[in-house]
């Protein structure tokens, strides 16, 4: 059950903050939205608004923008003149399409600069120790938190990959000797560091945690999510070339790492939610036809040609993605089945 309300809100927040981006952008433009919904299927509630009609469906797994000049009117809705999505300029209309991507990629931003502020990072540019852990030499020897080594057998370390490098390299050779500061003092500690089953030296201390400024968050959080784009894009490219396997995961397993999320606490719920936003948001924008990077290549094709491709074939070619996309999501939604329940 835990699984099943972690995934309905994380889903819920996605397709929101999704769905607002279109809704938002077509506003601004002066498209008339017939509806905004979440879920699919049959509505179960459903409000007039002032400008459009807002819904709630049966399936939470997605939602929908329903804009004025797409074909998608009900019985009974008219268009109001010069406001249908094809009365705009194709420029707008990329837009429009666009920010859907664009709401989620900024609340995977927005998500990571709280996480950041909020709870914060292990320290890698300090060698200032933040946990240490029972049962090992570092422990033994009289480490405490709040620690910083500065040198290891005499050779000074700034960071923490540098001091863990060097103490995996001194260890093999005897006991080793830390230069501590603790306070306004610095002390000598030295520690016979034993080696575990695969010969790997252990001293086992974990670094300090470090919480950020709100404009270091945001300068840090923008990178990331940079990075993360970039590396996340190239998976993705890999994998549908043939490259790279890379597991898949739908509805399904979607809504049991959320779980999991969930259990593990707020700050782990919250990067869960940040990483789920930015894959929504990524992978909508590839041209697949029936996402919004299949509509937005159509238009970016129609800005640089100055002609739109006849709305018969664009739809039908859509419809074929639908369908594909569909059978995808069935058959990555077996394979969680399968993996959850029988393996």
């Amino acid at each position: 059950m835990s699984s099943l309300l972690s995934f309905i809100l994380v889903i819920g927040i996605c397709v929101v903050a999704h769905e607002y981006g279109h809704y938002l952008t077509a506003r601004l433009f002066g498209v008339q939205v017939h509806e905004f919904a979440f879920g699919m299927g049959p509505a179960i509630l459903q409000r007039k608004g002032k400008h459009n009609l807002w819904s709630v469906r049966v399936f939470p797994v997605g939602g929908f923008v329903r804009l004025a000049g797409m074909e998608e009117e009900n019985e009974g809705e008219e268009i109001e003149p010069g406001k249908a999505f094809y009365d705009k300029a194709a420029w707008k209309r990329f837009l429009i399409l666009f920010n859907g991507s664009a709401s989620n990629i900024l609340l995977a931003l927005l998500l990571t600069a709280i996480f950041l502020t909020g709870h914060g990072v292990m320290n890698l540019d300090d060698t200032e120790v933040g946990e240490v852990m029972a049962g090992y030499p570092a422990l033994e020897a009289g480490i405490r938190p709040g620690d910083r080594i500065v040198a290891v057998n005499g050779t000074n370390v700034g960071d923490w990959q540098t001091m863990s490098f060097e103490i995996r390299q001194e260890a093999l050779k005897g006991p080793v000797l830390f230069s501590v500061q603790r306070g306004e003092e610095t002390i000598s500690i030295t520690a016979a560091i034993r080696k575990n089953d695969q010969g790997i030296p252990l001293f086992v201390i974990r670094p300090g945690f470090k919480k950020y400024s709100w404009r270091e968050a945001f300068s840090s959080a923008l990178s990331y999510t940079v990075k993360m784009s970039v590396e996340m894009t190239s998976g993705i490219v890999r994998w549908i070339t043939g490259r790279e396997k890379m597991d898949v995961t739908g509805p399904v397993g979607i809504a049991s790492l959320a779980g999991e999320a969930a259990r593990g606490g707020l700050w782990t719920f919250l990067s869960f939610l940040s990483l789920i936003n930015l894959n929504l948001g990524l992978i909508n924008l590839f041209p697949f036809p029936a996402l919004d990077g299949g509509r937005l290549f159509f238009t970016a094709g129609e800005i640089l040609l100055r002609r739109r491709l006849p709305p018969k074939t664009e739809n039908y070619i859509h419809m074929t993605g639908f369908f594909l996309l569909i059978a995808l999501i069935l058959y990555v939604t077996w394979q969680d089945l399968v993996r959850i329940f029988w393996s």
